[in-house]
């Protein structure tokens, strides 16, 4: 389930968020990401959030040379990718995953 305004066959992002891959350019390379919205949801795609902070963190030459960065539900890794090209010395990326227990459990 999408917690994000989402209809089905709507505009221009919802059209990104089906496509198949995503190709970005940060830190004088050329990233290209598949995606696959259909089988695996939300964690699957590029969501706008990850590029806006990567093209933040390059334009504003923000210095991670030998600096750790925890990348908290990585999804597809872009913004992962990206402190890694812009020189992070390490790199953890933490997956969320959410268990329901039953109370009294």
């Amino acid at each position: 389930m999408a917690l994000v305004p989402y209809e089905e066959g709507g505009g221009w992002a919802a059209r990104q968020l089906h496509s198949p891959s995503a190709t970005f350019h940060f830190a004088s390379r050329t990233i290209h990401l598949q995606q696959d919205w259909r089988r695996l949801g939300v964690a699957a795609v590029v969501w706008d959030a990850a590029v806006v902070l990567c093209a933040y963190l390059e334009m504003e030459g923000i210095d991670l040379k030998d600096r750790s960065v925890i990348e908290l539900g990585a999804g597809t890794g872009l913004l992962g990718i990206v402190v890694t090209l812009l020189g992070s010395s390490s790199l953890l990326r933490y997956l969320l995953i959410f268990t329901i227990l039953k109370p009294g459990c």
